[in-house]
């Protein structure tokens, strides 16, 4: 009985190693600290009414990037011990960290990243502004956006539960290779953790991709033909396509390594008939389309700050379309590329790599665009531009790294050392990091009211171009002198120098890092002197900037009709930004705590199979079933604002200076 309710957690698994007791106190002091700052100023009922029971996309995507940004400390954390590591453990000296613990540390600092704090951001940035720009008040499916961002809550959860209980996290890389995240290899529940965590934020990432995809296709403004909409948009309708094409891989893997694991079956064992090489296949055919769902809808913010800071409409509009097409078809069929020496021939080398290098050329066409629209354009070189720069000077070095890299003659001498290593993270940081930053830059007087601290944001960006070439240039190095990635102790001192740079690169980042962190703490103390009055405080060209600063819940009091791009750029060449006449009923989905239900019972369920605990994956997977189902047989989903209530809120605006 007690083996059906507990499964294999004992006394034994609670925390009793310093970076499991170190975790946990963590948590528990921030949970603290946040229930005292909630109950002192009695806000529970205001964040649960306001907060996390919203549908609006914008306060999901607020919160999205909030809890993005604490993944995002937490897997620089990983980083700093990483870097540590490898800087110290030399010859004689190991270092502090014992292999297993090292490995633990990687696969971890990879997923956090990817998943949970890029991936984060970025959705956070799509619920911000793609409804604004298509002209609409919301997303085609509201329960779904909720349930997709609690899913992906839950997700981070369970990811991080391990300091808690088992005090070991998976060790086969943050793809998690087999047969090394086989049962075999690997006994414990550290692989059950990051299994279950990706099943179930990949699962809100799903979710959010279909809504995404909905949105763009079925609840455009009046007039906005595909071809009229903004760069951002088409960049989030091609990612939110791969989304939907690829996460489903991504489960069926997960689904096959799992029943390996729970069921003794063997799909990817190295005995049995099993085949370790199929799961890197198909694990890779969701791993490198991810990369470009990270850095496409980046692709689309730098189309948008790089026309508004050059005041031209962006050049070659058509070919951008085509380029992003074109890199979203691409990236389906380039995965083999990350294992040439796997021995499938010649032939299939061959296919990928010329496949790999094609992805240059639209890349390279929207580089080119971006330049002909800065070219004799009025450029004002405000922070987000800065971004939007450094971009394209780490993109470009990534990318000539990238192109080194599809040649299977070249990446059989550079695979699986620090090289490849180092052009991920110029891809993922210079690419969609930058590009994330950019964005949040622009776009935050959107949202806040304020713009932020000018000064402190180019600070900002300064320390994280120098660290960042700091950092990772000796990566390139080292990978060509044969240091390999996952390495946690070496016996070459020539290498002993470049990682100690790379280590005070990190440290440049962080204190970049910092340096944001102490910008959006002046710009709260000088909002009055920043605040957006207007609701265009950089002269924008899209839909987003005819609202007002913050958007009001509704977003558009009055949808309005497009009749070509730029949509609010042409508006205020003819003059027609004004008042409407008459306003209109308008109808919005209410707040629900069902996804908050759901994703509960999906963390129940997640943890029980983690532990083997029969009876609360019972319960769990019943409470997923129940809320479902009562979610479905609930009709009263929404509410209607009359239109003498939004006229009143509209006028009320103007009076206190928000027009």
């Amino acid at each position: 009985m007690i083996g059906f309710i507990f499964g294999k957690l004992t006394w034994n698994d609670l925390p009793h190693q310093w970076f499991t007791i170190g975790g946990t106190l963590s948590m528990m002091l921030m949970g603290l600290a946040a229930a005292l700052f909630l109950t002192r100023t009695k806000k529970w009922k205001w964040l649960w009414k306001e907060w996390l029971t919203s549908t609006d996309p914008k306060k999901i995507g607020i919160m999205y990037m909030i809890l993005a940004g604490l993944m995002f400390f937490r897997g620089a954390l990983d980083a700093m011990m990483i870097w540590l590591q490898q800087a110290m453990a030399l010859g004689a000296s190991s270092g502090y960290l014992d292999p297993s613990h090292f490995q633990q540390i990687f696969t971890s600092h990879g997923d956090i990243m990817v998943f949970f704090a890029t991936m984060g951001f970025l959705t956070g940035l799509l619920n911000l502004i793609m409804p604004l720009q298509i002209g609409t008040r919301d997303l085609s499916f509201p329960f779904l956006n909720t349930l997709g961002f609690w899913l992906y809550v839950a997700g981070a959860i369970l990811i991080n539960m391990f300091f808690v209980f088992g005090g070991e996290f998976a060790a086969g890389g943050w793809l998690g290779q087999t047969p090394l995240t086989e049962l075999l290899y690997s006994p414990g529940v550290g692989v059950d953790y990051w299994i279950w965590s990706l099943q179930i934020s990949g699962a809100g990432s799903l979710l959010s991709g279909i809504n995404f995809l909905v949105t763009i296709l079925k609840n455009r403004a009046p007039g906005m033909k595909l071809m009229f909409m903004p760069l951002f948009s088409w960049a989030t309708l091609c990612s939110s396509i791969l989304i939907v094409t690829v996460f489903p891989i991504l489960a069926i893997t997960l689904g096959m390594l799992t029943l390996d694991r729970y069921l003794g079956m063997h799909f990817f064992t190295a005995t049995a008939g099993g085949n370790p090489m199929m799961y890197i296949n198909l694990i890779w055919m969701w791993g490198h389309p991810e990369v470009y769902i990270l850095i496409l809808p980046s692709f689309g913010i730098y189309s948008e700050i790089v026309s508004t800071f050059s005041h031209k409409k962006l050049a070659g509009y058509i070919s951008q379309v085509v380029a992003l097409i074109l890199i979203s078809l691409l990236a389906l069929m380039v995965w083999l590329h990350h294992f040439f020496t796997m021995g499938a021939g010649a032939d299939v080398n061959a296919f990928f790599g010329i496949t790999t290098m094609f992805i240059a050329i639209p890349t390279g066409v929207q580089i080119l665009n971006w330049m002909f629209t800065m070219f004799r354009g009025r450029i004002t070189f405000d922070s987000p531009l800065y971004w939007f720069l450094g971009f394209i000077s780490t993109f470009t070095f990534g990318g000539m790294a990238g192109v080194l890299l599809a040649s299977p003659a070249a990446d059989y001498q550079l695979h699986n050392s620090l090289f490849l290593v180092a052009h991920f993270h110029t891809m993922i940081v210079g690419g969609a990091l930058f590009g994330i930053f950019s964005g949040i830059t622009f776009w935050f007087p959107k949202f806040i009211g304020f713009k932020l601290n000018e000064k402190l944001g180019k600070y900002a960006f300064w320390l994280w171009l120098i660290g960042f070439f700091l950092s990772f240039v000796p990566l390139y190095i080292l990978g060509f002198m044969g240091a390999t990635r996952r390495m946690d102790h070496y016996t070459n001192p020539a290498w002993q120098p470049l990682f100690m740079t790379s280590v005070i690169g990190f440290i440049v980042i962080a204190l970049g890092a910092g340096m944001q962190v102490l910008q959006i703490i002046v710009s709260i103390w000088q909002r009055k002197k920043n605040r957006d009055t207007t609701g265009d405080p950089w002269g924008g060209r899209s839909l987003e900037w005819s609202t007002p600063s913050p958007v009001p819940f509704y977003n558009f009091a009055i949808i309005p009709r497009v009749t070509g791009r730029d949509a609010f750029w042409e508006m205020k060449e003819k003059g027609i930004v004004s008042s409407p006449d008459k306003y209109e009923d308008i109808e919005l989905p209410k707040n629900t705590a069902m996804g908050i239900y759901v994703a509960f019972f999906a963390l129940v369920f997640a943890f029980a199979m983690v532990w083997h605990m029969t009876l609360f994956a019972i319960l769990g997977l019943l409470g997923i079933i129940v809320c479902v189902v009562l979610r479905t047989f609930d009709e009263d989903t929404t509410y209607v604002i009359p239109a003498a209530e939004v006229e009143r809120i509209e006028n009320e605006r103007r009076q206190h200076g928000g027009d």
